[in-house]
């Protein structure tokens, strides 16, 4: 056993250790490496930020950091007030009313229709973002008035749109001017702006609603005539809704259903 141990000693010596030994340098004919970086290389440059907070010296330094806040804070509510103060309320429903009609659970999906509502909020009140950018953005942009003077400007292109389509029904305005406690107005420039902005969302809800109850009619008398004759076929084990779906779907394609849609919401909206 002693003689056997020294004999793979032996081995590991006359094999392993040679190549230990070998020079480690690259072999001959192989291309030369460097770890040096080249020096036209440069780094991404980061520009350094600083914040620095003072304290104000003047009642302007003041009035400028409370006007900046304000701005700050419209920025922020930017995306309610888009989808609450404009007509893309009452797409966004009657789009998911459609849907839920149409018996569809993953088709158009929810942000598509969100998407279709949302351009064509921009198609219908174009207009009125246009009198927007034109009397109010580009002016302050300009340096020509201040932003008080722009945000009254901005208000009332927005205040008209939503005057307008609560002339046929203003049972909402009277309702938050009593909760209010605040005379009857005269005149639409005596409806303050918080009180118009929940006026406008409540008779934008109830209109989605009267538009999605009537596009629902037609779909449920489908369903209606689909679980009578499969009643009376004696499938009562099969779902309906699942017989009655692509009917309906072939009925609204037959229609043209979603042009007539578009239109109808168009119509709804553009006096």
């Amino acid at each position: 056993m002693k003689k056997i141990s020294l004999l793979i000693l032996l081995i590991f010596n006359l094999t392993l250790l040679p190549i230990f030994a070998q020079n480690t340098s690259f072999p001959q004919g192989s291309a030369q490496g460097t770890t040096q970086m080249n020096q036209n290389i440069r780094g991404v440059q980061v520009p350094n930020v600083a914040v620095q907070i003072t304290q104000p010296q003047n009642g302007q330094e003041v009035a400028f950091s409370v006007r900046l806040l304000i701005l700050l804070t419209i920025l922020t509510l930017a995306p309610s007030i888009l989808i609450l103060a404009t007509c893309f309320l009452r797409f966004s429903i009657v789009l998911d009313f459609i849907k839920r009609a149409l018996s569809l659970q993953q088709v158009p999906p929810t942000a598509v229709l969100n998407g279709i509502a949302l351009f064509m909020t921009i198609f219908a009140m174009w207009p009125t973002f246009n009198s927007i950018y034109s009397n109010a953005y580009k002016p302050m942009a300009d340096g020509q008035i201040g932003i008080e003077e722009a945000y009254t400007q901005a208000e009332a292109p927005i205040r008209e749109f939503m005057f307008v389509q609560m002339q046929d029904n203003d049972s909402y305005i009277r309702m938050f001017m009593s909760m209010a406690k605040l005379d009857k107005p005269e005149k639409p420039a005596d409806v303050p702006t918080y009180v118009l902005i929940p006026a406008y969302i409540l008779h934008e809800l109830t209109a989605a609603f009267k538009i999605g109850v009537i596009l629902y009619i037609p779909f449920i008398i489908i369903d209606m005539v689909t679980a009578s004759i499969l009643m009376a076929m004696g499938m009562m084990m099969l779902p309906p809704v699942q017989i009655s779906m692509p009917f309906k779907l072939i009925l609204f394609v037959l229609v043209d259903g979603w042009g007539l849609l578009t239109n109808g919401l168009f119509n709804s909206i553009i006096k």
